[in-house]
């Protein structure tokens, strides 16, 4: 069975190298965050995002954990304000759209008022063969509005200037899928 972490992973790989900068746009528990640290090395840079000072709490153990190399940023603010953070060009980013897991709230979600704004601005930082993964959740009706809002955003977008994908299990219409954005 295709297990979509891993693809999201293998897509990422593709992308990002030693000495990259990137951006985990929505950093919940770190895993993410610890994924883009080891893959950068010490010589690249993470920028990670989140409205909840619990993610930050949880995110710097994760990274503590895992023994990451101190090449991140983590910022408590919403992701739609990542550009008064990052100045230059990313080769990846990554959006985990949704609750946090295990946090218990699940009222508080990624908005799509914020969600385009921040998927927008994330494009624009995308350096050239750079990769956005946006991971979607649409058990929940936040989600699948995101979802929907997302995918007719990315339609709209020239084939000549990315390529955009969607990974969705078609058998479980509830269960996550995965859009890959790629700069030509």
């Amino acid at each position: 069975m295709t297990d979509l972490l891993t693809l999201q992973k293998s897509f990422i790989l593709s992308h990002l190298k030693e000495g990259d900068i990137c951006a985990d746009f929505t950093m919940g528990n770190g895993h993410d965050t610890a994924f883009l640290s080891k893959t950068v090395g010490e010589n690249g840079k993470v920028y990670a995002f989140d409205i909840q000072e619990n993610a930050l709490i949880s995110t710097e153990k994760t990274l503590e954990k895992e023994n990451c190399p101190k090449n991140y940023t983590l910022i408590l603010d919403s992701h739609h304000n990542a550009k008064n953070y990052i100045s230059g060009k990313i080769k990846a980013g990554m959006f985990n759209l949704g609750y946090m897991p295990g946090n218990g709230n699940k009222e508080l979600t990624t908005k799509r008022e914020t969600t385009l704004p921040a998927v927008t601005s994330a494009i624009d930082m995308l350096d050239t063969n750079g990769i956005l993964l946006v991971a979607v959740y649409p058990g929940h009706e936040e989600g699948r509005l995101e979802g929907l809002m997302l995918e007719e955003y990315f339609s709209k977008i020239s084939r000549f200037e990315m390529s955009i994908s969607k990974f969705q299990i078609v058998n479980s219409p509830t269960s996550p899928y995965f859009f890959v954005v790629e700069r030509k």
